[in-house]
């Protein structure tokens, strides 16, 4: 099992399930939504994610048609997104973990976004935008 929480402990989460896709984001929308130069998620199966506490915290926000991001209304971390059209996982915001999730990023998604002041150091494989 692992467990993950917001800044503030007010909301936590358990997961039963294998994380995995592993990839940072450097698109427009992570980088504002984050306040950093990438967003980092994983996905895990929807019905291994669970909210523990404080679901009257999670707040809600229609970042694009059908995908939902979902924040701490108190602290404002951004603890996971959902999208309407794959209801079947559920998309982590990887530094909400409180433990390793025993996987690596595997890829920067949204190079053609990426912030023109930051320099991308390791390896990773580059997508100009999501592959298929």
């Amino acid at each position: 099992m692992i467990t993950g929480s917001c800044h503030c402990q007010g909301v936590k989460y358990e997961i039963a399930t294998e994380v995995q896709a592993f990839q940072h984001c450097h698109c427009h929308t992570c980088r504002k939504i984050h306040g950093t130069v990438y967003g980092s998620g994983a996905i895990t199966s929807a019905d291994g994610f669970r909210i523990v506490s404080g679901n009257d915290k999670i707040s809600e926000y229609e970042s694009s048609p059908g995908k939902k991001r979902c924040f701490c209304c108190d602290c404002g971390s951004h603890i996971y997104a959902y999208m309407a059209k794959k209801p079947g996982i559920v998309v982590l915001r990887i530094g909400t973990l409180d433990q390793d999730p025993k996987v690596r990023p595997t890829r920067h998604i949204w190079m053609s976004h990426k912030a023109p002041w930051y320099e991308v150091l390791d390896d990773l494989p580059r997508h100009d935008e999501m592959p298929a």
